[in-house]
């Protein structure tokens, strides 16, 4: 250190003319000379980094490499790039950390040996070298094929992934072809008649379709996005190309892909519209729902109370059972509600457990009496008292009230509801049959969508999310329900799942 003091006036001379940061340590790794471009890159005042081990600059992981790199450049006495080929940080005295590029010169002065580092802040370099690799990557690793070619010789200078691999050629062979080469319906002046708004800067941007032919001989339809760009005084155009063979196979009758796009818009912009009026639709529907039952309630409790008398029970009875009704199809709806939230929040935590099925059952339809129109009765299932299953005995309720529940509402008065179960290959099959209003043809791809409602069933009662709850469930449980329907004669939905878990 001594050494510098004594020449401390060159060396500041010197070393504060020099842009990068300037470090000199001795043979030990001790910092003996600093230049103010060093002390203001790492965060430290004027000569505080003296005396200080080298470690202080760089990052706590880094030091045991570090020590081996700076031990082997004093060794071998030469000028090199400081870990050639790694990436290299520094540690600012508040913590953090940057990438550098250093570049270390060994030299000595009164027999010691010392190392000057000449320390360059990289981040904006870094920065930009990984938004670029960002961007080649993106360029090499798309789907699509991208091409480009020189806008005078329209010799091709480069080509992704996706273009080699599916029109055959290699890099070398596509660097002696032009775009006429590989489109066997296009000759020079007619490519050059296609591209010519844009040569002309008529145009920014063109799309159009054609069709290329790999190295194999075999050709395919493509869609052509095509525009100029520039590297320098060097002028070439970007072509991206999607090959659009499945797409035509489905699209014969259209006369281009802009009439395709188009359809498709028009198609968006009508879903997107049936979903606004969805929702309206599903809102009014929610609100109908609550405020039906919560009028049926207040009637029935009023009624209620002006039977007073004790040879007046069997009225008051029959207004309690409406009002029992009506409190328990609330109750439904709110659970519906819950467990479209839990399913869609992955919420749902499934407890399997070992029950009879005729407990279930029992309970399911027990509840359901309360809700028979009159003449109407349910066909117990036969002989599954010995039936014993593994599964979420809740989610079993709430499917089978699901269904049982719509065979009931869906069906008219003196109608008959029949359950069936059977045992079959460890796989218990439940079936729910109605003689009921059925389903229409056309309708029954929508069936098991949320909150869709077939036209026939829009004066009932109802939200249009039950069965999707139903069939999401047993999806998730290993599970599965079909149905089969003819419209005013009635539908059976019918329900699969394991015995065991």
């Amino acid at each position: 250190m001594e050494v510098f003091k004594k020449g401390s006036n060159i060396f500041k001379i010197l070393s504060e003319a020099v842009s990068e940061g300037i470090v000199i340590v001795n043979k030990s790794q001790i910092i003996v000379g600093t230049n103010a471009a060093a002390n203001s890159l790492f965060g430290y005042d004027e000569d505080e980094l003296l005396g200080q081990h080298l470690d202080v600059l760089i990052p706590k992981k880094y030091h045991h490499n570090h020590h081996k790199h700076v031990s082997g450049f004093m060794d071998k006495s030469h000028k090199r790039q400081m870990g050639h080929n790694q990436e290299l940080y520094g540690a600012r005295k508040d913590g953090s950390q940057f990438p550098v590029e250093a570049g270390l010169n060994p030299f000595s002065v009164y027999d010691n040996n010392y190392v000057m580092a000449l320390v360059i802040d990289i981040t904006v370099r870094k920065k930009a070298e990984q938004e670029l690799k960002h961007w080649a990557n993106i360029f090499n690793e798309s789907l699509n094929e991208i091409y480009i070619f020189d806008v005078n010789t329209m010799l091709f200078i480069d080509v992704n992934k996706g273009a080699l691999k599916n029109i055959g050629y290699d890099i070398s062979e596509l660097r002696k072809m032009t775009p006429v080469d590989i489109k066997p319906h296009l000759d020079k002046e007619g490519f050059l008649k296609e591209i010519n708004p844009i040569l002309e800067g008529k145009k920014d941007k063109l799309k159009f379709n054609t069709t290329h032919q790999r190295k194999d001989g075999t050709t395919y339809p493509v869609e052509v996005h095509l525009q100029k760009s520039s590297t320098g005084d060097h002028e070439t155009l970007v072509a991206i190309i999607l090959d659009i063979t499945e797409q035509e196979a489905y699209t014969q009758k259209l006369e281009q892909t802009v009439a395709k796009r188009t359809s498709q818009l028009e198609e968006a912009l009508v879903k997107e519209k049936e979903l606004g009026e969805l929702k309206t639709k599903f809102l009014s529907l929610v609100s109908h729902e609550f405020k039906t039952p919560l009028s049926g309630i207040l009637t029935s409790a009023t009624l209620a109370g002006k039977y007073p008398r004790e040879d007046q029970q069997e009225k008051r009875e029959k207004h309690l059972k409406t009002i029992q009704a009506k409190v328990k199809y609330l109750n439904n709806i709110i659970n519906d509600f819950l467990s479209i939230e839990r399913l869609e929040s992955g919420k749902v935590k499934y407890n399997y457990t070992n029950f009879p099925l005729s407990k279930v059952i029992n309970e399911v339809i027990y509840d359901a009496n309360m809700l028979l129109k009159e003449g109407q009765n349910i066909v117990y299932p036969e002989n599954i008292d010995a039936i014993f299953i593994d599964f979420d005995e809740k989610i079993l309720d709430l499917i089978l009230t699901n269904l049982i529940n719509n065979a009931i509402k869906y069906s008219s008065e003196m109608s008959t509801i029949h359950i069936s179960a059977t045992e079959k290959d460890d796989l218990l099959i439940i079936a729910v049959r109605d003689e009921g209003i059925g389903i229409p043809e056309e309708e029954q791809k929508h069936i098991f969508n949320r909150y869709f409602r077939a036209e026939n069933a829009l004066l009932n009662q109802g939200t249009g999310i039950g069965l999707n709850i139903v069939k999401t469930h047993l999806e998730n449980l290993g599970g599965s329900i079909i149905f089969s329907s003819v419209q005013d004669q009635g539908s059976i939905f019918t329900i699969t799942l394991p015995i065991t878990n």
